[in-house]
């Protein structure tokens, strides 16, 4: 719409206009009018009078440069001649352009040649009508603009946006809170921070009430996501988390409740995302949970590290500390199989876990085995002894070592586990089975969905059962899926059925 009000030339409009399509930007006329020849300067002269500041500083850089001049001293010189009266846009436009720069007005105009001073006191002396025309801005209906206006008000007052924000709903009903709160938000987007943090590091015990309409804004916005951060969809989940960033600090409790999420990557975005909140780097805050000594608690900051430079270094770190409870250096230990550092020497790395007194420890080190290669000597005869471990959770370790590498040679050994008296060394046979069972084990995952008393157990045997198949595994699948007082059970049943090609 500028580029149809400044340009006149019908030819040079129908090229100019259509270049602010692609790049969405409404300056983008300017720069392509700029190089048509004969150049159209009476074009350039009325931009600068156009509603958009974006497009009076591009139109001042365009005429500038065909003049040979710097842009800062075309503008020095529009302020100039510009009569007091009407010198607010050109004020403006300075006012504006400087904080883009990263400088005050006077420091921008300083080196604007002969009429620099003379611009700079003139923007000085607008300094009241710039603010308020910044703030109405505040309230515009584009979120982007309000964000921009927000900035350049920051910069230009010389004070925080929260502190700018907070001013300005002083004379303003809360009716309008949203629209400021969410003006703040796209600043703490553009400097990848959060508006809690924003808030937080500027708010004073006067500013109480303000605050508080604020936080009201950003807890309806909150309330708003939990369905998305609880759905079914772990896609949905993940987005959802990550989305909690521009919240930062006041987002604690969504984050928190994220650590607990079944999905690993839904844990991993809320650890960094509580980490930065807390104005933390992430490894500092993956300590500060080890200090709890809680595997639990420490297991999403670990998962987190895997992502991290010095993550083996890491890992390895927390497994020798002998003041942390076994099971918080096993899970160390497990997530060492995800980082991609020292891979070469892992195994010589690990040789000592392998034969620790404490059986998590061993547990976690077992499970460093599934991410070697398996025909390596030392890995097999690893894993064999391993799955002879007197330690349940050792020998659960090493069944799924033997699962996730395929190793189709240990299925027998993973079917005669199906008997063991611990649950969790059955589960894990069945789901090793699930990657490596033949038509001979199938008998013996029958008998654990019928009879196993442990539902874990058996929905492991319908997985396996679902994928070996056979006719002896739909029976089974079949009798599971309406007789089983497990409704997770018979649904996995069901699942069996309908992936082998049968309904109920």
């Amino acid at each position: 719409m500028s580029c149809q009000r400044h340009v006149t030339d019908p030819a040079q409009r129908a090229r100019a206009c259509r270049a602010c399509l692609p790049g969405g930007r409404v300056e983008a006329w300017v720069g392509a009018l700029e190089g048509m020849r004969p150049s159209d300067r009476e074009a350039f002269v009325s931009a600068r009078k156009d509603a958009d500041w974006r497009v009076r500083w591009a139109a001042v850089g365009a005429e500038a440069r065909l003049r040979g001049v710097t842009e800062r001293r075309l503008l020095a010189d529009w302020i100039a001649a510009t009569p007091p009266s009407a010198d607010l846009d050109a004020c403006l436009t300075a006012a504006r352009a400087a904080v883009e720069a990263g400088r005050s007005s006077a420091d921008f105009l300083k080196d604007a040649g002969a009429k620099g001073p003379e611009a700079a006191a003139r923007v000085w002396a607008r300094r009241e009508a710039i603010r308020k025309a910044l703030e109405l801005e505040l309230y515009a209906e584009d979120e982007t603009v309000r964000g921009t206006a927000l900035a350049h008000l920051s910069g230009f007052l010389g004070r925080r946006p929260a502190r700018v924000v907070m001013d300005a709903l002083a004379s303003r009903p809360e009716a309008g809170d949203g629209i400021t709160a969410g003006a703040l938000k796209v600043v703490a987007e553009r400097r990848r921070t959060s508006v809690g943090r924003l808030l937080l590091d500027e708010a004073r015990p006067a500013d109480e009430a303000r605050v508080n309409r604020l936080f009201a804004v950003y807890s309806r916005e909150l309330e708003a996501l939990q369905p998305e951060l609880s759905g079914p969809d772990p896609l949905q989940r993940r987005k959802a988390v990550q989305s909690l960033r521009v919240y930062g600090p006041l987002a604690r409790r969504e984050y928190e409740h994220a650590l607990g999420d079944e999905d690993r990557w839904m844990r991993v975005f809320a650890a960094r995302g509580l980490a930065e909140a807390e104005g933390l780097a992430l490894r500092p805050a993956a300590v500060q949970r080890l200090e709890t000594k809680d595997a639990a608690v420490a297991r999403p900051w670990l998962e987190a590290m895997v992502h991290e430079k010095g993550c083996a270094a890491f890992f390895l770190g927390v497994a020798r500390d002998a003041k942390l409870p076994a099971a918080l250096r096993g899970e160390a230990l497990t997530q060492l199989a995800d980082c991609d550092e020292g891979t070469r020497e892992r195994f010589t790395t690990l040789a000592p876990y392998l034969h620790d007194s404490q059986a998590p420890v061993r547990a976690g080190a077992v499970r460093v085995l599934g991410a070697l290669p398996a025909r390596r000597p030392e890995v097999s005869d690893a894993t064999s002894r391993a799955l002879e471990d007197s330690a349940p959770e050792v020998v659960a370790a090493a069944l799924e070592v033997v699962g996730s590498q395929r190793q189709s040679t240990r299925g027998d050994d993973a079917a005669g586990l199906l008997g063991s008296e611990h649950p969790v060394v059955r589960a894990a046979a069945a789901k090793a089975l699930e990657n490596i069972g033949r038509a001979a084990h199938v008998k013996g995952l029958a008998v654990c969905l019928r009879e196993d008393p442990v539902a874990a157990v058996r929905v492991a045997a319908a997985q396996a059962l679902g994928r070996i198949g056979g006719p002896h595994a739909a029976a089974a699948l079949s009798d599971a899926a309406t007789r089983d007082s497990d409704s997770h059970v018979q649904h996995v049943s069901r699942e069996g059925l309908k992936r082998l090609g049968f309904g109920l």
